[in-house]
């Protein structure tokens, strides 16, 4: 079990990366995302980790703060994003919607989770901004 009072990004990422792992293993692909979602939610807090969901991102251009939309899927211990997709394959804009959920809240840890594979091991992409 990991100190989870002030752990490290990279701690956060393996244990993220566990309870992915068997959320897959359990469920395997081809269901919502908002049951991926929830399943991983789940066993991250049995873990003890702070798990925020969908979570509002505001835009902020200057001194004009704008409540646009964007919604991240994750965000635990307030320190890594996880972005979750249940698709055929990941896309440039899948990269490109976490790293800017990443400059937007200024963490420096995201990772991008594809659930519809047979297997996570390269499902799972970390996206690190200044890290």
């Amino acid at each position: 079990m990991l100190d989870i009072e002030k752990p490290i990004e990279n701690e956060i990422s393996y244990a993220i990366r566990g309870a992915a792992f068997k959320v897959n293993r359990i469920l395997g692909p081809g269901l919502l995302e908002s049951v991926y979602e929830t399943a991983l939610t789940h066993e991250l807090r049995k873990e003890g980790f702070e798990v925020k969901t969908q979570l509002a991102v505001p835009m902020i251009y200057d001194d004009l703060k704008m409540n646009i939309g964007f919604r991240l899927d994750m965000i635990v211990n307030d320190s890594v994003i996880i972005e979750l997709k249940p698709v055929e394959s990941i896309t440039e804009v899948h990269y490109k919607t976490l790293m800017t959920y990443l400059r937007l809240t200024n963490k420096k840890l995201g990772l991008l989770i594809n659930f519809n594979s047979d297997s996570l091991k390269d499902s799972i992409i970390r996206i690190a901004n200044n890290l």
